[in-house]
């Protein structure tokens, strides 16, 4: 990495409790300020600590799963706790997740009541394989992408996110209701959610658009970092309406949004267009470039979100050897950023890859120990 360390505080989590989450009915792990290892066979649950992890960072899996998939066959409920350390102070985050209803979660022993109440508690990154889709897949992937380091840079963009998709679902069920014809109150609802839609989705673009002029170097560094070379990446946003609004864009596409009975102009729509080496790498890059490119994203939006917050987020990295060589998986480490690291893997770390302290999972029991 080629940036300037700014971190002026520091954020550690020093302890996780799980009960009855996934696979693990009781566990109970100590994580290093530095690196920690996660190593253990499949099946033998890391993953779903960092689940646990990510979770409690923002209040939904990374894996899209509903809580209800989150609490371990037979139980009614799992119960996540972490002890974080912020600077001198120490904080306790409680989750109860129940098989059925609302979770609920606690800090300090008070009751967290939104979403954007936690948000920025336990700030993490999370680099998982899964993640090549953000790459190869559809722009949804890369939209979430640059949301998720929108929110990252500042907890209370994700009310804008939030709003963008609840009037694109009031607007939309409007669309469908209407049959492809407008009459004289739906046109006028209709203006009233197109309002609303204009403000908060311009308010959306120009975040991201903004988020990722700053990313753009970082991508190239850490792409470089990963690669072991450089490489020519480009990453354009692309968002037909940004240039006029949002406003004017919905009433060029009413009648078509009419016809259809869906809103075909948006946030909703735009693509993350990622060029490697002049060629669009969602269909050209081969895999191990495109498993590349996605960690350079990931570590590039965390390096970001590092620097402009001032704290590091927890970066978590899990199975991240599988597809590299011991060359370049010792060059990866050389090049984390400072703050707390997790890794994860099926086998011990590669050559070079060193930790602080290893935790290996066993598949049989779910239990953990700790190897100095």
């Amino acid at each position: 990495m080629v940036f300037v360390d700014e971190v002026m505080s520091a954020l550690v989590l020093e302890r996780l409790w799980l009960t009855d989450f996934r696979s693990h009915a009781q566990i109970d792990l100590m994580f290093d300020r530095g690196v920690t290892a996660l190593v253990g066979p499949n099946g033998s649950g890391k993953t779903n600590i960092v689940e646990a992890i990510a979770w409690l960072a923002t209040m939904r899996s990374f894996r899209g799963a509903p809580t209800e998939a989150l609490v371990k066959s037979g139980a009614d409920r799992s119960i996540v706790r972490a002890q974080l350390k912020s600077d001198n102070r120490e904080l306790l985050l409680e989750a109860e997740l129940p098989r059925t209803g609302r979770a609920r979660v606690q800090l300090n022993r008070q009751r967290v009541q939104r979403t954007g109440d936690l948000l920025g508690v336990l700030p993490v990154t999370v680099f998982a394989p899964d993640d090549l889709e953000m790459v190869k897949g559809s722009p949804g992937e890369r939209r979430n992408y640059i949301d998720d380091v929108v929110v990252g840079l500042h907890p209370r963009n994700e009310t804008v996110r939030g709003q963008v998709d609840k009037v694109l679902k009031q607007r939309n069920a409007l669309l469908k209701s209407v049959h492809g014809r407008l009459d004289g109150d739906a046109a006028f609802t209709l203006d009233v959610w197109d309002t609303k839609l204009a403000a908060v989705g311009d308010e959306l673009g120009a975040l991201r658009a903004a988020a990722l002029e700053r990313l753009k170097p970082r991508i190239t560094s850490s792409l470089e970092s990963v690669a072991g070379e450089s490489h020519d990446v480009a990453v354009r946003y692309v968002a037909p309406w940004h240039e006029t609004g949002l406003g004017e864009a919905l009433i060029a596409a009413r009648k078509d949004d009419v016809r259809r009975g869906v809103t075909t102009v948006g946030p909703h729509r735009d693509e993350l267009e990622i060029i490697l080496n002049g060629m669009p790498a969602r269909t050209q890059a081969s895999q191990g470039e495109q498993r590349s490119l996605a960690l350079a994203l990931r570590l590039a939006g965390h390096e970001l979100v590092r620097t402009t917050t001032g704290v590091a987020p927890l970066l978590v990295l899990d199975d991240v050897f599988s597809e590299l060589d011991d060359e370049r998986s010792a060059a990866l480490v050389a090049a984390l950023p400072s703050g707390q690291t997790l890794l994860t893997s099926a086998v011990d770390l590669p050559p070079g890859a060193i930790a602080d302290v290893t935790i290996r999972l066993d598949r049989e029991s779910g239990g953990s120990r700790v190897v100095a």
